[in-house]
């Protein structure tokens, strides 16, 4: 009962509506191939991690802090025996300094008068204070630059070598005592140099003995934290590129069933239609 010209206007819009839907076709079909193609040059892109073992790489390490936000061993203790000379230093320049000074200003001060014993003794207190001040500082920051300085050179040689000798300390011995003596010019630099060699052989003797008591180097507990650290950072890159396949799996099922829903959608689109439109439509 439905008229022929209102019978011919659905079958228009139904052979109509397939066109509108292209397009929202072919915008789903690029954002399922992108992600694998990208997912793909990532994994390419992981490299696997290099056990570093050569002397600018334990170098480097010297500056860098572990996992607990800590220094490595051997800056620590350089550091610590800096503080260390520069307190010696001044124990040892400061306390003769002031005895010094406190006698020679009751020496000085025989003649003068006092408004009570405690103004005399607080004088001659003042006077001591100023002396361990004075003679103290200029000891303690030479011992402590001496100190850090020799053992930054040996520290660096063993670092970078990967392993304790006498000869590092010489090396040092003589580097520090060339610095030191720089200012007298070429003879005091061939001069310091030499006695810093003869003084660091027995320094170097007596750190290697303490080591040895020890029963571990710091070198060796050194090692053994890169070689676990390694270990650790080669089992996440395990687990990364693991990962990794297991998306790439994943997006290769989900782009093999865009491809069939497209292949099926081209298929419907293809099929012929059920009725044909009259050819009188107005």
């Amino acid at each position: 009962s439905i008229p022929a010209h209102s019978r011919a206007f659905v079958l228009l819009c139904s052979s109509l509506r397939p066109a509108f839907l292209l397009p929202r076709v072919q915008a789903a079909e690029s954002p399922a191939a992108t992600p694998l193609s990208s997912v793909s040059t990532m994994r390419l892109n992981l490299g696997k991690p290099e056990f570093a073992d050569t002397g600018w790489d334990r170098l480097k390490d010297l500056f860098d802090k572990d996992v607990t936000q800590k220094y490595p061993e051997e800056a620590v203790n350089v550091l610590k025996s800096g503080v260390a000379a520069a307190l010696a230093g001044l124990l040892y320049g400061g306390l003769p300094a002031a005895r010094h000074a406190r006698q020679r200003y009751i020496q000085v001060s025989q003649a003068e008068l006092y408004t009570s014993r405690v103004d005399a003794v607080r004088s001659a207190h003042n006077a001591a204070i100023r002396g361990f001040v004075r003679y103290g500082w200029r000891w303690s920051w030479r011992v402590a630059a001496f100190v850090t300085l020799f053992n930054s050179v040996s520290t660096g040689l063993s670092v970078y070598r990967d392993q304790y000798s006498l000869a590092h300390y010489a090396a040092a011995g003589a580097v520090t005592g060339g610095v030191f003596r720089l200012h007298l010019g070429l003879g005091g630099l061939m001069a310091g140099s030499a006695i810093g060699a003869v003084l660091g052989l027995p320094t170097g003797a007596l750190i290697l003995g303490m080591q040895s008591l020890a029963g571990e180097s710091v070198r060796e507990r050194r090692r053994e934290e890169r070689r676990e650290r390694h270990e650790l950072r080669l089992a996440e890159w395990n687990a990364r590129l693991q990962l990794t396949d297991e998306l790439i799996g994943d997006l290769h099922d989900v782009s093999k069933s865009t491809e069939e829903d497209m292949q099926r959608i081209q298929e419907l689109l293809a099929s012929p239609q059920s009725e044909a439109v009259p050819q009188d439509v107005s």
